[in-house]
């Protein structure tokens, strides 16, 4: 009577756990998908947002994780590049100094005041190279007195600032213009540390798109979502994002409901097939 009783009880609970089984089996597990998103793009394809125009430069996929009998993820990123036809550049000289300006080299020397306006561009002679195209000089100079000389025929003393060229200088003040790397370029501050310059010209800018994740182009925020590996969906529904997140929540919560009904079930009936084959104390 005791292994009737175990049996039907293990028969009943194997059907409980059969069919909640078959429910997470054939359950099909809800996703997020925008039927209408504002766009939908490809690698390579451009797109408008308050007159900007931005290319998608690039649609990727990685795998992450995955280990110890732990599975792999399958992560996917994009790029979104524009260009800023009119973005500020600017490089700075520091006071005696040498850049390289105009294909040749400079000494940059700011005037001497308080509150400077103006700054010298005085040539920077390489003396070195002079004197190596002199097969009459020496390579190196000499000091007499205070006063570098230049010798000639390993005897014949020439003073340095006679012998080298006169070198060239150029004056600028606040707010001239100078052509730099082929840029308009104006002289935009001087200092007493410095001068800076500044020009505008074109810039390519990126930005990194996550899947699911907040995106602003031109002052808009959209939701960029990767369909699949080469799909990238961008929209403002986010309510609809909301809800299909809600529904995936509740999805998930049911699903482990039913592994817990399961796994109980038939613990259940290990345990009444071992209590039914207990010895009898009668």
């Amino acid at each position: 009577m005791q292994r009737r009783a175990a049996a039907i009880y293990a028969a009943l609970f194997i059907v409980i756990g059969a069919a909640s089984y078959s429910l997470i089996a054939t359950a099909q597990a809800p996703h997020v998908e925008f039927e209408n998103p504002e766009y939908e793009l490809a690698q390579g394809d451009q797109f408008q947002v308050g007159g900007q125009t931005y290319t998608v430069s690039s649609i990727s996929s990685s795998e992450q994780g995955g280990g110890h009998g732990t599975a792999a993820t399958t992560v996917i990123e994009g790029e979104l590049q524009y260009t800023n036809e009119s973005a500020r550049y600017t490089v700075a000289w520091e006071n005696n100094t040498t850049q390289e300006f105009d294909g040749q080299q400079w000494r940059v020397l700011v005037e001497n005041a308080s509150d400077p306006t103006e700054f010298t561009l005085r040539e920077d002679i390489n003396e070195s190279a002079i004197l190596a195209e002199d097969p009459d000089a020496s390579s190196e100079l000499v000091t007499q007195n205070g006063t570098q000389y230049v010798v000639l025929n390993e005897s014949e003393l020439v003073p340095a600032a006679e012998y080298f060229p006169e070198p060239e200088t150029r004056s600028y003040a606040e707010g001239d213009t100078v052509q730099y790397e082929g840029n308009a370029t104006s002289v935009d501050a001087v200092t007493t540390s410095g001068v800076t310059l500044a020009w505008n010209a074109p810039r390519t800018n990126s930005i990194s798109v996550g899947n699911d994740a907040n995106v602003t182009l031109s002052g808009e925020t959209y939701l960029a979502h990767f369909a699949d590996d080469s799909t990238l969906q961008l929209t403002q529904n986010f309510e609809s994002y909301r809800q299909q997140n809600a529904e995936i929540d509740q999805f998930t919560l049911h699903k482990n409901g039913l592994w817990g009904v399961s796994i109980i079930s038939f613990l259940t009936v290990v345990f009444l097939a071992g209590f039914a084959y207990l010895p009898s104390r009668y």
